[in-house]
């Protein structure tokens, strides 16, 4: 069964439906008939789920107990469309860009330089699948007065290989795709399948598309499914990452030596006898910042931000930058760290482990008391921490439970808490999401899940990162090359939210109570800031959240400064994390070079930026995939248990629902709600049930029940169990 079938999205019944209409002149059918006309083809609930869709998108009208086509889709049949039409639509208004889904099969397409993406209906997306770049024909659409647009053709798919399971179905081996929004199977010939067995896990190359699946050949066969390491490993090659390290990589990064040469020294700026320390997660072993602090005879305080001068070891054009590059991040999923660079860099050499001289790049900042910057200064320096804190064991000092180094944090957070009420003041987003750690045992099988909590000294060491980034950016930006010209450097952007998106989500707080002013960039991220506010502590919190974060434009790297709306900030970069991702390797050479009047052209940066961007997007997409694993990992022991949920979101095939107690999210299928035919107001956010008029709302608490929990597809289905 393809993905399609499985949420009840059936296009070619969509299409044999219309057509049916088509030929009896648009004449009014019960359910009853339609049943009839099909009933050697399509199963009832098929039809149903069919006419639901129908129904919803506009394309059908519903009168007494009557079906009939809407006045503007009488003469379209999407599947029948002539094949010479179909030509000509490349030449007609269209447009490319990067298709996203949504959770009810919609999606939009996202141009580059465009203000608004481009809304396109489920059964629009051709053979599109997520992060593809498509072209799309553009149309008005007046009922909805947003641009809309369907996909005639794929550009370039997002990826080469696609990870999955082989299975057999009706006498047929397939590959069926991990990801549980993936619309098909991928057909593997006996010839193609090089090894794989029945339950294998496998990487897959697509093939040619000429029949209802696309057809595959397995490149690499993980081992059987469902075993920890053989899963894990399939999420990282699934978007794009390697394993292990090239032979030449591992080899260049042992070769480096650790022992700093005293005329090395002698270029830096010495702080190894001002107090520094560093403030981590308590299973980090990459220390790539550290904070030094010192009160100055003025009364003013000089705080340094360190970081590790990665830069300093990787050379660029050698194997251990090549395959940094490649990499471009640090990939954190449930049970490890796939890292950026090996450990001998990343957890020895470049981490700022205490008691060590160290070698950094870093910020200094001269502040008063009202965190109001008096000099700043950039370049390398010699740290020696003091202290290697855990988040928690400095949040003890702050909570008058221990004294170690008291007065420096006492200060740094009173000056970090000043830092964050002016970026409020000046327009910044307060998004705080909640994010979700597991308790693995031996086996790293999940026992438990915990809501991380943030408190101030995470937000204490962000707002001095934040700081620093800031700062450099725009240091970097006022600098001029000798013929008066802006330095190309890495900026880290984010655009102002799409409208569209914008006043769909604001119709969603208002059905909440939540009134928005969207008028300007300034009143929006105002009115985001009071909504995050109001709903902490309610059920509709979290979802309110994630719909709020999934408005706002993605931050990207590029070298086209346009500021960063999120953080109300017009000059940012990525100067903070080295060790960790690419682009900050990239803003420490050029900051180097601007240092030392050395720049030079890099007629590749913001190619770079593009690759770092993806790479970017692909961790963050591995790392909530393996979060989704694992909740249904740990769900699986408590199927038929019930529990409290929320709405998170309303479709034409069902309701998802997050439940309160472990945050995780499935989907009730609408014939798992009650005997009742329920329809999908879009506009409302809800499913109505016809017979009897009950309402399952988007925010809505509800009991449900676990039925399932599938790990293969990482998902759960529940039902209405009240």
């Amino acid at each position: 069964m393809n993905k399609n079938e499985e949420i009840g999205l059936h296009p070619e019944i969509i299409d044999a439906i219309i057509k049916l209409f088509l030929k009896t002149g648009n004449k009014k059918l019960t359910f009853k008939q339609i049943k009839k006309k099909f009933s050697h083809k399509y199963p009832a609930e098929k039809l149903h789920a069919s006419l639901s869709i129908l129904l919803a998108d506009g394309r059908m009208n519903h009168k007494g107990n009557g079906y009939f086509l809407g006045k503007d889709k009488r003469n379209e049949t999407e599947g029948g469309k002539a094949q010479t039409e179909k030509r000509n639509l490349l030449s007609v208004d269209s447009i490319e860009g990067v298709i996203e889904f949504t959770q009810n099969g919609n999606a939009w397409v996202v141009v580059p330089g465009h203000d608004n993406d481009i809304r396109i209906d489920a059964y629009k997306t051709g053979r599109a699948f997520e992060g593809d770049t498509v072209r799309v024909k553009l149309y008005p659409d007046k009922k909805r007065k947003r641009r809309e647009g369907k996909v005639i053709e794929i550009v370039k798919r997002a990826q080469e290989l696609y990870a999955g399971t082989i299975r057999k179905e009706e006498g047929r081996t397939v590959m069926v795709p991990d990801a549980a929004n993936f619309p098909v199977n991928f057909f593997i010939s006996d010839a193609q399948l090089n090894g794989a067995k029945l339950n294998d896990k496998v990487l897959v190359k697509m093939g040619k598309w000429e029949r209802e699946y696309p057809e595959g050949e397995v490149t690499l066969v993980l081992g059987p499914a469902g075993t920890n390491d053989v899963e894990m490993n399939s999420i990282l090659l699934e978007f794009n990452f390697n394993l292990e390290f090239p032979k030449d990589v591992l080899e260049e990064s042992k070769n480096i030596s650790d022992k700093i040469p005293a005329e090395e020294i002698k270029k830096r700026r010495d702080f190894r006898n001002i107090t520094t320390f560093t403030i981590d997660p308590e299973d980090a072993k990459d220390f790539d910042d550290a904070l030094s602090f010192q009160k100055l005879p003025n009364g003013n305080y000089e705080v340094g931000v360190h970081i590790a001068d990665v830069a300093h070891y990787v050379v660029p054009g050698t194997a251990l930058d090549r395959e940094a590059y490649l990499r471009a991040t640090s990939v954190y999923l449930v049970d490890r760290v796939v890292p950026m660079f090996p450990e001998r860099l990343s957890n020895e050499l470049c981490s700022l482990r205490p008691n060590e001289d160290k070698l950094c790049f870093a910020a200094v900042f001269e502040l008063n008391s009202k965190a109001e910057i008096q000099n700043e200064w950039f370049g390398r320096t010699v740290i020696h921490s003091d202290k290697r804190f855990t988040y928690e064991e400095a949040q003890k000092v702050l909570d008058g439970e221990s004294d170690l180094f008291r007065e420096e944090l006492l200060t740094l957070n009173s000056l970090a808490y000043k830092l964050r009420e002016k970026k409020f003041k000046n327009g910044a987003i307060n998004f705080d999401t909640t994010e979700i750690k597991f308790k693995l045992d031996a086996e790293k099988k999940p026992i438990g899940i915990i809501i991380k909590e943030r408190k101030d000294t995470h937000l204490l060491i962000e707002d001095f990162m934040l700081l620093a980034n800031r700062k450099v950016a725009e240091f970097v930006a006022k600098k001029k090359t000798k013929s008066g010209k802006e330095i190309p450097f890495v900026y880290r952007v984010h655009d102002v939210p799409d409208s569209e998106k914008l006043a769909a989500f604001g119709e969603t707080a208002l059905a909440f109570g939540y009134k928005m002013n969207l008028s300007t960039p300034k009143h929006i991220a105002k009115s985001l800031n009071k909504l995050l506010e109001d709903v902490k502590g309610k059920p509709e919190q979290h979802m309110l959240e994630s719909l709020g974060i999934r408005t706002m434009a993605k931050a990207v790297y590029t070298t086209k400064n346009i500021g960063h709306y999120g953080l109300a900030f017009p000059f940012y970069t990525h100067f903070t994390s080295p060790i960790r991702r690419y682009p900050d390797v990239m803003s420490h050479r050029i900051l180097a070079e601007v240092l030392t009047d050395t720049w030079s052209v890099n007629s590749k940066l913001e190619q770079q930026c593009d690759h770092s961007s993806e790479m970017e997007r692909n961790a963050a997409e591995a790392e909530r995939t393996s979060v989704k694993y694992k909740q249904v990992e740990f769900m699986q022991s408590r199927i038929g248990e019930d529990f409290d949920g929320v709405i998170t979101g309303v479709t034409n095939f069902g309701m998802f629902v997050e439940i309160i107690e472990t945050k995780c999210e499935g989907l009730v299928k609408l014939n798992a709600i009650d005997a009742d035919f329920y329809v999908f107001d879009e506009k409302k956010h809800r499913l109505v049930g016809r017979k009897y008029g009950r309402k399952f709302q988007l925010g809505d608490t509800v009991r449900v029940k676990l039925i399932s929990a599938n790990m293969e597809k990482r998902q759960m289905d529940l039902e209405v169990s009240e």
